[in-house]
């Protein structure tokens, strides 16, 4: 079961005044596909830069994708398993996010799960730990912790037994070469 996030979002009424908006448990929630305990909360996402601020749509409640749009923002939490003794189907993970970036077979001999995003990413670790594994080398992530990923190809791996759980920024950025 995903880890329960509380979400509040606030707005305006129709008299111009700060309000909230939604407030409740997130329910955009992707088991991500054959990857048992691997799920993505999707909290809030935008389009446009600068953003529009103003409209009562929950830009929450659209299908989940592993990339934000061009000028895009996503605001989502990401919990990772402990690695699984069999493994899991690779593509079916990487498609039931839409993601196109999917590890050449030179980066999965560092991991399976080694990609890249077009965005910059602002991450903290909530819950747990794990290894954020690079080209070269790796770091351990703990409770606390924050990380700027830009555009470089990493892989999540959390070799404990507990699961990690990630809150994630994603800002659309230029593709590297």
């Amino acid at each position: 079961m995903a880890h329960q996030i509380r979400r509040i979002v606030t707005g305006f009424d129709g008299g111009g005044r700060s309000t909230v908006s939604f407030e409740g448990i997130a329910d955009n929630v992707l088991a991500i596909a054959s990857w048992e305990g691997a799920y993505v909360t999707e909290l809030w996402s935008t389009d446009e830069m600068p953003v529009d601020n103003g409209g009562d749509a929950d830009r929450g409640a659209r299908p989940i994708r592993h990339d934000p749009t061009p000028s895009g923002t996503i605001f989502r939490v990401v919990e990772i398993p402990p690695e699984a003794d069999g493994g899991f189907d690779i593509d079916a993970a990487f498609d039931s996010l839409g993601s196109s970036k999917r590890p050449s077979e030179e980066d999965s001999k560092k991991h399976g799960t080694m990609h890249y995003t077009d965005s910059v990413d602002y991450i903290v670790v909530i819950k747990g730990e794990m290894a954020m594994v690079m080209e070269e080398g790796e770091t351990i992530l703990r409770q606390g912790d924050c990380i700027v990923q830009r555009g470089t190809k990493h892989a999540w791996v959390n070799r404990g037994s507990e699961p990690c759980v990630i809150a994630a920024v994603l800002v659309d950025a230029k593709p590297m070469p």
